[in-house]
């Protein structure tokens, strides 16, 4: 049996001032009319019923879901009490998905990717559930292929000679490079970028929590073991206790049984407003309109309304974001920057 992990608790600001800790970006309708965590539900659900997705978010975030996936049922949503990184959440996720599905297998994902080439997609999952759903001790990830000498993302080396399949074997796990780095990576032509997708059985991934992150494992089995009327209060105390650690870092540079299958999907992380600028529909002026904008002889710009109408007259390489609470506007070549004028904002 297939379940669907969906991670949401991120507190990303790269879409600032349009994404914000109040509400980050997976909340946010950046690529069409559905917002980023919509897209991953629709996606995943074409393999998994709605009764076997869950989503791992903080309170503040549960009122979105609810708002945006009714269909999702409320025991699927997975609180946590405070952000300690992947390996804790996806800890806490899988006791809980295995009280309810017992030995189940799971997919992990982010909840604010994009992923153009769904049916691929389906396949990949498929596939990947198929070999880990006969080997339970093995772990599947999803690699993308490099376009680009990318320094945003981690990478994933792997064996070119051991194929299963359409699987490799993992050879190692490598942080984000620098550019010389990644330039050396997109030659050699064994490394795919790490797309954060990973498949592995329940069971097994608890029994690596046990053995890597021992003092974490014990902390939330405890809460599991313990009566159910105390579950927030312990659950609290254990997780300020908990590793903050990435599961990158936690088990899956220590483990030799990983392996990842090249996923073409059409992927992106959609990190920044320049991923933006590459996937949203531009008009004959090279322009991205997002909301109520009217343009007036005016090219390569990008405006993004939330609520107000925007008009833009005569100008040119501008990017404009209106929030609820501000508006930015900067040239198109500072595009990198904008999420660090936040910090300038706030320092006033």
């Amino acid at each position: 049996m297939l379940c669907a992990l969906i991670m949401a608790g991120g507190k990303g600001t790269r879409f600032w001032p349009l994404s914000t800790e109040n509400k980050p970006k997976q909340f946010l309708s950046l690529l069409g009319e559905e917002t980023m965590i919509q897209m991953t539900v629709n996606r995943i659900h074409r393999v998994i019923p709605y009764e076997r997705i869950f989503i791992v978010t903080c309170e503040e975030y549960k009122k979105y879901i609810q708002e945006q996936l009714p269909y999702i049922p409320e025991e699927n949503i997975i609180l946590e009490p405070m952000g300690r990184n992947t390996a804790p959440c996806i800890a806490l996720s899988a006791f809980e998905i295995n009280k309810k599905f017992k030995n189940s297998s799971m997919v992990v994902l982010p909840a604010d990717h994009l992923v153009r080439d769904e049916e691929r997609f389906v396949s990949i999952i498929r596939e990947s559930y198929g070999f880990v759903d006969n080997n339970p001790k093995s772990i599947v990830t999803i690699g993308i292929k490099p376009t680009r000498p990318e320094t945003g993302y981690g990478y994933i080396e792997y064996d070119a000679k051991s194929l299963n399949g359409g699987l490799k074997k993992v050879s190692r796990f490598v942080e984000k490079p620098n550019i010389d780095k990644a330039m050396e990576y997109l030659k050699n032509g064994n490394f795919l970028w790490n797309s954060g997708i990973f498949l592995w059985n329940s069971n097994y991934i608890l029994e690596l929590m046990r053995q890597y992150l021992k003092d974490t494992y014990n902390l939330l089995k405890d809460v599991y073991d313990g009566p159910m009327e105390k579950y927030d209060e312990n659950l609290k105390k254990a997780y300020e206790k908990a590793e903050n650690i990435s599961v990158d870092y936690a088990i899956m540079e220590k483990i030799n049984n990983i392996y990842v299958i090249d996923g073409e999907l059409g992927w992106d992380d959609v990190g920044s407003w320049k991923a933006i600028s590459r996937y949203n529909l531009k008009d004959l002026r090279e322009n991205i309109k997002m909301g109520k904008v009217k343009l007036i002889n005016s090219k390569n710009n990008m405006v993004v309304s939330s609520n107000k109408k925007i008009i833009l007259a005569d100008v040119e390489d501008l990017i404009v974001v209106e929030s609820d609470d501000m508006i930015m506007i900067t040239k198109m070549d500072n595009i990198d920057k904008v999420s660090s004028y936040k910090d300038k904002v706030q320092e006033e």
